[in-house]
């Protein structure tokens, strides 16, 4: 049996450009719009009662500061984490149900209400299509980032980020959608970039997610802890993909993994899974730094200029089956990490 293969690229970037616009900058107007720094309903304070954490504006001005010496690109290289710690495979951890964010936010869209859903029978598309995130020809079933530490005999799983499988039906509303205009300077834009694949289509492949990360766990450099990716798709063709993810900070390209996958037959479906695949050196780093980072809005200062763009395609014909952007902010909720989808759309 064939087994992936993936590959880390780590790019030069020239890291004075991209430290050019590392002020703690505030959300613009479209940024706002796209995703707004409040958090779900009930999920923790307010960015405005967060800085009242600071007694006056000397020391506010101060914080900020600090804060601006920051970049995703940046950030990184002050301490280098030791490999990791391989572990046998891990006991099975009970995950909690994710809790999405609380339904429909007044997020902008570029539609009006969606007229009513049409009768199953008279339905030409899946139902996963415009409901979950799925293009005609593969699916997300499962994405997660974590970190997994043992203590004795027990295995101990965080999860940074999760969404879990979902059993949408015709019922049930379609996503929300972003001009994707709106989002291209938060990727890379030379080849490759999300301007150039959107283009180049299909455009009911592309989607914007929106991540609430839970932090709200130990992290001690050199731990030992071991850190790493679950993600699986499901698919109508049995072909290999290649799932291409890149880190960017202020739109520029610092890394790029590039993994290899071959479908599997499970249930009459074509699966794609990728267990345990390995966080790089980066991004170890980043999360640690970001951890040190004394407030949350900190470090949503830092993350909203940090993104991810993941890229799953036809390994022999390099057509598109999926594009993914990913934004994050820290969650303030009890409940841990939480999502919301959009797709992206250009009308």
């Amino acid at each position: 049996m064939q087994t992936g293969k993936s590959r880390w690229t780590v790019l030069t970037a020239d890291w004075m450009e991209i430290q050019r616009g590392c002020g703690v900058q505030t959300l613009s107007r479209v940024s706002r719009k796209l995703w707004p720094s409040t958090h779900p309903a009930g999920a923790g304070r307010s960015s405005s009662q967060t800085r009242g954490r600071c007694t006056d504006q000397v020391s506010k001005d101060k914080a900020l500061q600090t804060v601006a010496n920051l970049s995703s690109a940046q950030i990184v290289t002050a301490t280098v984490v030791k490999p990791q710690t391989q572990f046998p495979p891990p006991v099975r951890v009970r995950l909690e149900h994710t809790v999405k964010p609380f339904a429909q936010l007044q997020y902008t869209t570029l539609f009006g209400p969606p007229p009513p859903p049409p009768r199953p029978a008279a339905v030409t598309t899946s139902v996963w299509q415009d409901r979950t995130i799925a293009s005609a020809k593969l699916r997300l079933l499962e994405y997660s980032a974590f970190m997994e530490t043992q203590r004795d005999r027990d295995t101990h799983q965080h999860l940074f980020v999760h969404m879990g499988p979902s059993n949408p039906s015709f019922d049930d509303p379609i996503l929300e959608s972003i001009d994707v205009r709106q989002i291209y300077d938060k990727f890379a834009e030379k080849k490759g970039g999300l301007k150039e694949l959107y283009e180049k289509g299909p455009r009911g492949a592309f989607f914007l997610v929106k991540f609430w990360a839970d932090l709200s766990c130990d992290v001690e450099d050199g731990s030992g802890a071991f850190y790493g990716v679950n993600s699986s798709y499901s698919g109508t063709e049995n072909i290999s993909i290649s799932i291409s993810t890149k880190v960017c900070s202020f739109g520029k390209q610092v890394v790029e993994k590039v993994e290899t996958e071959y479908a599997k037959l499970d249930g009459g479906k074509f699966v794609f899974r990728i267990h345990r695949s390995p966080m790089c050196e980066y991004m170890i780093n980043f999360i640690h730094k970001l951890k040190h980072l004394p407030e949350k809005y900190m470090m949503n200062s830092v993350l909203e200029n940090f993104t991810i763009l993941q890229v799953v395609s036809n390994r022999e014909t390099h057509e598109t089956l999926l594009c993914v952007a990913f934004v994050f902010e820290v969650s303030t909720s009890e409940h841990g990490a939480q999502h919301h989808v959009y797709r992206l759309v250009n009308d």
